[in-house]
């Protein structure tokens, strides 16, 4: 761990710490004793709990930036490593660039700051023309993580784009896959699956935008067709929604060709000619690597078959979340057992000497009292072992259709009759949609006529949730026609 005033490899000296970020990753505002320019240090240290692949990430952002060279992305200074006694006894790995001073978009959102189209429109040109530089050099350079955070409004009113820790060179050329990175509401679906191209970037700036111009979250906002609703939200130029729109479309062939073609049609505000989407059905659709989930599809039956995945850290995080809250609860009964205990023993006090009959009465509320909260823990603890032993004891889902039934199955163990057999008519299905809790994903069922809603799976990844939903909705479009 690093303090303040500390100097690294003789030259810069730590000032303060900058921004939230993640375990074994830190930033600071720092001083070069050498220039005495204010400079940013970003820090990683190469822990045991650390993945290769953020190393690898890492030392990627830093070759890239030292082959950069624009005035809206900060300046390469250097990069080392720290010694194992200075870091605690842990490799360090520092990157150095130039300060930009100002503040990124994020925090500007953070402090309820509205943003005018006006103001949009140029944050928009600004990314652009940064995103055109990276995007036309003989190795293309993909941001891949374009977010409100690595955006900065310098003191000068320019837009500087940050934090290159997502960026890939010549993969995105000669179409190598990679390490799936990206922020959830930002980054479209084909990188979500390793596949990014430059009009990913433009997704990311587009999700940017309808962030600022809404006040709301992409991941907040609600989607329908895989593409972001937020039009009900903005008073904006038709030109402009129009742009929004088609660089966010879930479809890569559907935005614009390249980063030239999206600044000369933002800047000539004029409305397009919409591109058109092929129908859902005969989109390419990709099936996970390494998901262990079977799916067999024909004209009149879909099946779907989930086995339930190996218990994770992210299970052990629930179940601890789940032990905490239910402690939480616990601790406040208990607090309102012994505030109702004193209160009735104080009274108790009061009334023994004036009358009997009140002292009872107190008594047998006392004792009624304790044996409602005992009951209220009892509850508790039973709703907590059961959410915990469904999570543990789920075997597998399966997903059932013909042409006019629906059958979901729970198996709580091997060999087993299934449990929470559901059984429901494809014409009462209104929509299916994806559920997210944390990081896992389920799909819904909800109904026409009715307000009930049946779960389809446990645990799911992201990638796989998306996949599973595309698939379902294909075969339903299908029957229906």
């Amino acid at each position: 761990m690093f303090n303040k005033a500390d100097i690294l490899t003789s030259r810069y000296q730590l000032k303060q710490r900058l921004g939230k970020t993640a375990k074994g990753h830190q930033t600071w505002l720092a001083t070069d004793l050498e220039t005495s320019e204010t400079v940013t240090v970003k820090l990683l240290a190469f822990s045991p709990e650390m993945e290769w692949d953020e190393l690898k990430l890492f030392e990627r952002e830093a070759e890239v930036l030292r082959s950069l060279n624009h005035t809206r992305i900060p300046r390469y200074r250097d990069y080392f490593d720290i010694d194992k006694k200075q870091g605690n006894g842990i490799p360090w790995f520092a990157l150095v660039q130039d300060y930009i001073p100002g503040y990124s978009l994020q925090e500007l959102l953070d402090n309820n700051k509205k943003f005018s189209e006006q103001k949009v429109r140029k944050i928009a040109i600004d990314v652009l023309g940064i995103l055109q530089y990276l995007h036309e050099l003989n190795l293309p350079v993909l941001h891949r993580d374009i977010k409100p955070s690595n955006l900065i409004l310098g003191e000068d009113d320019n837009i500087y784009l940050i934090d290159f820790g997502a960026v890939q060179a010549k993969a995105g050329v000669t179409g190598v896959t990679f390490t799936v990175v990206g922020t959830s509401g930002y980054s479209p679906l084909e990188q979500f699956w390793g596949k990014a191209v430059p009009s990913s970037d433009l997704y990311g700036l587009g999700a940017t935008l309808i962030h600022l111009l809404t006040g709301i979250s992409p991941s907040e906002l609600p989607h329908k067709d895989y593409k972001i609703k937020f039009a009900d939200k903005v008073k904006i130029k038709p030109d402009f929604l129009q742009w929004i729109e088609t660089v966010t479309d879930i479809e890569v062939n559907n935005r614009f060709s390249d980063t030239s073609e999206a600044l000369a049609i933002l800047k000539s505000e004029q409305l397009i000619q919409k591109k058109t989407s092929l129908p859902l059905s005969l989109t390419e659709v990709f099936k996970p690597k390494n998901t262990s989930i079977i799916l067999n599809k024909s004209k009149d039956k879909l099946t779907i078959y989930m086995p339930k995945k190996q218990l994770y850290r992210r299970n052990l995080r629930f179940f601890f979340k789940q032990i905490i809250n239910y402690l939480g609860i616990i601790s406040l009964i208990s607090l309102a057992q012994s505030f109702i205990y004193m209160f009735f023993s104080i009274m108790s006090g009061i009334t023994i000497g004036i009358s009997r009959f009140f002292y009872l009465s107190l008594h047998i509320l006392s004792r009624m009292s304790w044996l409602v909260c005992t009951c209220l823990s009892l509850w508790f603890l039973f709703n907590l072992l059961k959410t915990i032993f469904t999570q543990l004891l789920l075997v597998e889902s399966s997903l059932s259709m013909d042409n006019t039934h629906c059958i979901v199955n729970y198996y709580y163990w091997k060999n087993l009759r299934p449990r929470n057999y559901k059984k429901f008519l494809i014409k009462d299905i209104s929509n299916v949609v994806n559920e997210r809790k944390n990081q896992d994903h389920r799909l819904k069922f909800e109904f026409k006529n009715s307000a009930q809603v049946i779960p389809l799976g446990l645990n799911l990844q992201g990638d796989e949730a998306v996949w599973l939903l595309k698939e379902i909705k294909d075969w339903l479009n299908l029957q229906s026609r």
